[in-house]
């Protein structure tokens, strides 16, 4: 394998992302991508591989190591991610680009994309053109959190909504609104988009109960995802309100259990599509 490199595209990310952050709980975040590859089968060793949203690289080198003779490339529209990555995935090929207009450059036998789509908007022609993209008997794997009626997000937005004084509203308008939408579609919305006469689909949900160690563990565990267009969209001292207010409706909300740790339900839908 060759040395990590980096190819620029000449778009970047509108959100901040901090490698260290997402570093936390890595035993929890990395179970399930591990299952999901796990449910992956493969009639040969796959000779291309794509990690989609790679992140710091922790799964990325994880694939270099499960398939030691492929090309295995990791794919971040952030460039502090892929700094981090060249460092943890040194046997990987990184590059530079955004989902909604990579292309592969060779058809890959596999397509890896963990907690991803969820942060895409009308992904359905992407998702499509990928399955399209794909070498013959290749497979596409993506997870995605599902998150929406969860008591997190819900308090995320209600402090957006009245967390400043007086209960007054935090922030533009424009970002409360920009939490709002749902870009994922529900298990069978899935099939119905990628079932077809050259596909083979499975799909699946679960709810993890993760068991969380430290201070204020909920907060910790957001911070890193799904609370980055806040912070990146507040001013410090609303950031401040923010954060008050959130704390206090978070520890209502997750109570620490008598032994100091934490009960975090989080549900993620699995879905493996293979080009027959």
């Amino acid at each position: 394998m060759t040395a990590a490199h980096t190819e620029d595209s000449d778009r970047s990310s509108e959100v901040s992302w901090d490698p260290q952050l997402y570093l936390r709980f890595p035993e929890h975040r990395m179970r399930p991508a591990l299952e999901l590859l796990d449910r992956v089968p493969f009639d040969a060793p796959p000779a291309v591989v794509y990690d989609l949203g790679c992140g710091p690289g922790t799964l990325t080198r994880v694939l270099t190591e499960r398939f030691s003779d492929a090309e295995v490339h990791g794919v971040d529209s952030s460039p502090e991610m892929l700094r981090t990555a060249a460092e943890v995935a040194p046997a990987a090929r990184l590059h530079r680009g955004e989902i909604s207009t990579w292309r592969p450059r060779h058809r890959p036998d596999l397509v890896f994309a963990n907690s991803l789509f969820h942060l895409v908007p009308d992904h359905d022609d992407i998702l499509r053109r990928m399955v399209r993209d794909l070498a013959p008997r290749g497979a596409l794997a993506a997870q995605m959190p599902v998150f929406h009626d969860a008591p997190w997000f819900r308090l995320m937005t209600e402090t957006l909504e009245d967390g400043g004084p007086g209960g007054t509203p935090l922030g533009a308008p424009a970002l409360r609104r920009s939490l709002c939408p749902r870009h994922t579609l529900d298990a069978a919305g899935y099939y119905d988009l990628l079932a077809g006469p050259n596909t083979e689909v499975d799909i699946w949900s679960t709810e993890y109960l993760h068991v969380l160690d430290g201070p204020d563990p909920v907060w910790a565990w957001v911070e890193a995802a799904g609370l980055r267009p806040v912070i990146d969209g507040l001013t410090s001292a609303e950031f401040g309100a923010f954060r008050g207010a959130y704390l206090d409706r978070l520890r209502a909300a997750y109570p620490s259990l008598p032994d100091g740790r934490t009960l975090f339900p989080f549900q993620r839908l699995f879905l493996v599509v293979h080009r027959t």
